[in-house]
């Protein structure tokens, strides 16, 4: 991806077939079912391509075991389905990781092992490996970490994981492939309309301080948690669609595990799950569930969301992990539609929403990455229906995602021990990848940030000479863009 040669293709006054806000999840599914399906499209993201929420989830491409106790058996089996669809076209991001459910009384044993049979059930054919139950020794084996005093065993079951933001990456990589265009770090400011409808959006360019008027008359709104600053530029009377809610995750030693499989704690002092879950040599624990009135960019923990994850992994771990033993906290907001302002967060619906406005500006709110490719289908199936342009069917359930980092050498040495950046993969991004800052490749194109703040500040002043090295920039740019990381770690650490 070449942002400058993108640049150059808005200067041409040329009206697309569709242009999508927002390079997250739901926007990057979005333009890249529309572009396979051969009409044409823009994407437009304010920051960088996955900048909020869908670089920030738990990493677990999943069913959802905990929706089964609630009887939501649909959105169970759609999100086992697009498991298997994701695993086949994205094999080398998507993976099977096991989970062992320790139980300490034997009648939860066999209470959980029956869920777990309803979820292989549901999951039919797509299942993975197939759920089982396993005695104290073989529990031990799996996780040597797991607390032994009264365990009487375990479930497991599995289950799929993935990298985030490097999936949104491919995404983009593999859109352009099919003609998309995608900018980052271009805001959409306000809408064009003609009597009453929707005919393009002006747009920022925050790099190079330029706008662009940029045609097209249908406008998919994906712009996650912030959806409504969108809508607003629509229309001033809006209801509450989206309640936010925060989910906080701690990133610790993969000694706190010790194995290959994560753990499951099935019910938290809130009557949620809590996820162990090894990942990038590390282990992530997490998540919590709060609403939040006020989204931000940069979402914060608190003290008290640390200190529930802690509170609530103790009790299953021989070894459990304290404050000290944190190398990175990271949060994301999850956008759940609104029922009523006094839902619960754990009540709200995963279900997505896809809201049609006077205008024709197309929104779609909620959702999570493993259902991200069905949202996708299902908003350009409704916008088309509106439109003039002939209707052409969804490709992406058999369409592979690009590997964009297939040329890496990952033999090559390493800017650090604790995980894998080598200068080569540094000057691919900023050449490939549109990292056009210090945290786009710390924090996204990379996981470095989110693996280990503290040895991230370390090697910053390295990244960002190499990239300054491969957009021209000088010294004054680099003092720029550590001022502003390290503003920004202080949010990843304890």
């Amino acid at each position: 991806m070449n942002r400058s040669s993108n640049i150059n293709l808005l200067n041409n006054n040329k009206k697309f077939d569709f242009i999508v806000i927002g390079g997250g999840a739901s926007g990057l599914g979005c333009a890249l079912d529309v572009s396979s399906r051969g009409y044409s499209v823009v994407l437009l993201e304010k920051f960088d391509f996955c900048k909020g929420t869908s670089s920030r989830s738990t990493k677990l491409i999943h069913g959802g075991v905990r929706y089964l106790e609630k009887g939501q058996i649909s959105l169970v089996y759609e999100a086992l389905k697009e498991r298997d669809i994701l695993i086949k076209n994205a094999p080398h991001l998507v993976k099977q990781v096991g989970f062992l459910i320790p139980v300490y009384n034997y009648f939860l044993k066999f209470y959980y092992f029956f869920g777990l049979k309803i979820y292989d059930f549901i999951s039919g054919n797509l299942s993975f490996e197939k759920s089982r139950t396993v005695n104290r020794e073989s529990a031990i084996k799996l996780v040597p970490n797991v607390e032994k005093q009264k365990l009487k065993g375990g479930v497991v079951y599995f289950d799929g994981q993935f990298d985030d933001s490097r999936l949104g990456i491919d995404i983009a990589l593999t859109s352009e492939i099919n003609n998309a265009v995608l900018i980052n770090y271009m805001s959409v400011e306000s809408l064009i309309k003609e009597n009453g409808k929707i005919k393009g959006v002006i747009a920022h360019d925050s790099v190079n301080n330029s706008n662009f008027s940029i045609n097209s008359d249908n406008v998919i709104n994906a712009t996650g948690v912030f959806s409504r600053s969108i809508m607003e530029l629509d229309s001033n009377k809006l209801k509450t669609v989206i309640r936010p809610s925060q989910g906080v995750h701690l990133v610790v030693d993969k000694c706190f595990l010790n194995g290959n499989f994560g753990i499951l704690v099935p019910k938290t002092s809130d009557g949620r799950v809590l996820f162990a879950v090894p990942w990038q040599d590390h282990v992530i624990i997490g998540t919590t569930d709060t609403v939040v009135d006020n989204p931000s960019f940069n979402p914060e923990s608190t003290k008290e969301e640390i200190d529930f994850i802690l509170e609530n992994v103790k009790n299953y771990l021989e070894l459990y992990p304290k404050r000290d033993n944190i190398k990175s906290v990271f949060v994301g907001l999850r956008p759940l539609v609104a029922n009523n302002s006094n839902s619960k967060s754990k009540d709200l619906s995963r279900k997505h929403k896809i809201i049609v406005s006077k205008s024709g500006m197309v929104s779609v709110i909620g959702g999570k990455w493993t259902t991200y490719r069905r949202m996708a289908e299902n908003v350009i199936d409704l916008a088309l229906k509106k439109t003039k342009l002939p209707f052409v069917k969804s490709k992406t359930s058999d369409l592979k995602i690009k590997n964009g980092l297939i040329d890496i050498d990952f033999s090559k040495e390493s800017l650090s021990d604790d995980f894998f950046l080598s200068k080569e993969m540094i000057i691919h991004y900023v050449k490939n990848e549109m990292a056009l800052n210090l945290d786009d490749i710390m924090s996204r194109r990379s996981r470095c940030l989110f693996l280990n703040t503290k040895e991230s500040i370390r090697i910053a002043p390295v990244v960002a000479e190499i990239m300054s090295n491969e957009l021209s920039k000088d010294k004054v740019w680099i003092d720029k863009q550590l001022k502003s990381f390290y503003n920004l770690t202080n949010i990843n650490k304890i």
